[in-house]
């Protein structure tokens, strides 16, 4: 924690990372381009505004996720191959560019190429020689130094409240501590719910298939129960009213996961006593389980940093996102008006960006003051902004975003009256004593589950829901039939509990809803249904003890060297819930 004495209050800067598992899944215009952008533009340039800080003696506090999927890829060997490959290629289109815009006489734009061809030089040098291909390694190294908090998040980005079985949400958690544990040496003290995903306990069933209702577990005792101590909410969720949005009435599916929970929790009113700037603890079951806290993302911070029409990003002197040249993908122009057509974009002038860092710096802590000296003199307490954004946003999405990080954290350490905190330090400092239910929601349009579950997604999660009653199923069997499956067996049930974390990863949904990359994700989806299916086959056959055939030895081999992520995946995860929900 820094040094300030009695702050007014405290800034809890959250970034999230996450991309879908896309190794050996293609290359460009989707798989493995995807996260070489992220970590070129995002990941190691985030880690170098950190360094730079603490260079000049700041500790910026950031609390960062890293998806166990994605920290899984940047630490694979594969891909610092790719990587190498990626930064070359870019280096390479880049000085092309300058040369064709030195031919025709355009020495401005050809200036900006040659900037970019210094920025992947730059971008290689740091991977190879001083990050030695280690990007996880480096993370791991500045929490260690106490500059970072590292939180994690469900195996593959899973959207948990619609997950058909408490077996699965399990097995999503477990995996994705282990394998956090595993790559950054360390036990995360904190979760990202995917998508702020939350669901309490409740009698639920399908929304697709309807049936008997079953008592299923919230999702805050499977992270009590595995020593997790907090995670990250929307404020609708804490602040009262229907979390539902306008969605509900378009989609009948999702109206009835609605009703089902509405019949047990009456919402209530908007109740500004339920500050989101303090922590609060949560526990929807009544049992006497240690409560998890959580967070609530602020909102009027929040939508200067999101908004690409009303915040910061926007910013006309910035560097447009939309508009690239090719060959190459370099982008060369700002973003000059919100609503500008492409056409009508002007070239991008670094030298004008500086100075709009620094004011929408200075923005952005002289709000985050207000907001709590405010909450100090109405609640006379110190309070907490909790401000979680994407990290892709900065450096990708928002290309001077890692800078204009480094600005906030210099401003705000000159700011007396406030503090930058770990999540975990401000628990530490002000444990939070209230303990209440939690709706269910998400940060999505709507404040529910209409992103995920609509009338282009409904048939992904028809196939999600029968994979997982047949994996829990498989599982018992293999159980029942020995102590302990060996051999071919256990190899093909690993591996169909892989295939089954990847054909959850909420992503397949999230592109199909949004039209971006549809096409890539339908087929995904479909690659690991069809993955799961033969696997499934092949436990089957190995459960009647007969030996697998040559042709399914082989695709059996083919699956496990194509997603061979999360090596100490446990079937037994979804042969039965640890602690079942009490009927």
């Amino acid at each position: 924690m820094q040094s300030n004495s009695l702050p007014t209050g405290y800034l809890c800067l959250v970034l999230h990372g996450h991309l879908p598992h896309v190794l050996n899944h293609g290359t460009w215009p989707h798989g493995t381009d995807w996260l070489c952008e992220a970590a070129a533009e995002t990941y190691i340039p985030i880690l170098e505004e950190v360094e730079g800080l603490v260079a000049q003696g700041l500790s910026p506090k950031f609390t960062i996720g890293l998806t166990p999927i994605l920290a899984s890829q940047l630490a694979h060997p594969q891909f610092q191959g790719e990587f190498e490959g990626y930064l070359t290629q870019k280096i390479q289109s880049a000085q092309e560019n300058a040369s064709q815009f030195r031919s025709e006489g355009n020495l401005h734009l050809a200036w900006l190429a040659d900037n970019w061809v210094a920025s992947f030089s730059h971008i290689r040098e740091v991977y190879l020689d001083k990050y030695r291909g280690d990007v996880v390694g480096e993370f791991a190294r500045l929490e260690e130094q106490g500059h970072l908090e590292l939180i994690s998040s469900s195996a593959t980005h899973a959207y948990l409240p619609l997950l058909g079985t408490d077996e699965s949400v399990q097995a999503q958690i477990k995996q994705g501590l282990q394998t956090h544990q595993a790559l950054f040496g360390r036990k995360p003290r904190g979760f990202w719910l995917p998508e702020c995903g939350y669901r309490p306990r409740y009698a639920w069933s399908s929304p697709l298939r309807g049936g008997k209702p079953v008592t299923r577990k919230g999702v805050e005792e499977f992270l009590s129960e595995e020593g997790v101590e907090y995670f990250i909410v929307d404020s609708h969720l804490l602040e009262g009213g229907e979390a539902i949005g306008v969605y509900r009435e378009r989609f009948e599916a999702l109206g009835k996961i609605w009703r089902q929970f509405a019949r047990q929790y009456e919402p209530p009113p908007h109740d500004i006593g339920r500050s989101p700037y303090r922590a609060w603890l949560v526990n929807s079951s009544g049992e006497p389980k240690r409560p998890p806290a959580f967070f609530a993302r602020d909102p009027s911070t929040g939508i200067q940093v999101w908004s690409a029409e009303h915040g910061y990003p926007g910013d006309g002197w910035y560097l447009d996102f939309h508009k690239k040249h090719y060959p190459g993908g370099h982008r060369y122009w700002r973003v000059t008006a919100t609503k500008c057509d492409l056409g009508d974009k002007e070239q991008y002038e670094p030298d004008q960006v500086p100075s709009r860092i620094e004011e929408n710096a200075s923005h952005f802590c002289h709000l985050a003051e207000e907001i709590l000296h405010r909450h100090f003199s109405e609640a006379g307490e110190q309070g907490v902004i909790c401000a979680p954004y994407d990290a892709e946003l900065f450096g990708h999405w928002w290309f001077e975003g890692p800078r204009w990080l480094s600005e906030v954290v210099r401003k705000a350490s000159r700011i007396s009256q406030m503090a930058l905190v770990t999540c975990s330090e401000y628990l530490e400092a002000h444990p939070p004593q209230t303990v209440f239910s939690l709706p269910e929601g998400s940060w999505g349009e709507g404040g529910f589950h209409w992103v995920w579950l609509n009338e282009w997604t409904e048939w992904t999660w028809k196939h999600v829901y029968q994979c997982e009653d047949e994996m829990s199923q498989l599982a018992r069997e293999a159980q029942a039939s020995q102590a302990r499956p060996t051999g071919e067996l256990s190899r093909v049930l690993s591996q169909l509990a892989r295939e089954l974390l990847l054909l959850e990863s909420s992503d397949w949904q999230f592109l199909i809803t949004t039209w971006h990359a549809r096409d890539y994700a339908e087929m995904r989806f479909a690659e690991h249904l069809d993955s799961f299916r033969r696997l499934a086959e092949m436990a089957k056959k190995s459960l009647s003890g007969k030996p697998l055939s040559e042709d399914n030895l082989k695709a059996l081999q083919q699956y496990e060297q194509r997603d061979d992520v999360f090596p100490n995946i446990e079937a037994e995860w979804y042969r039965k819930v640890e602690f079942p929900a009490a009927r």
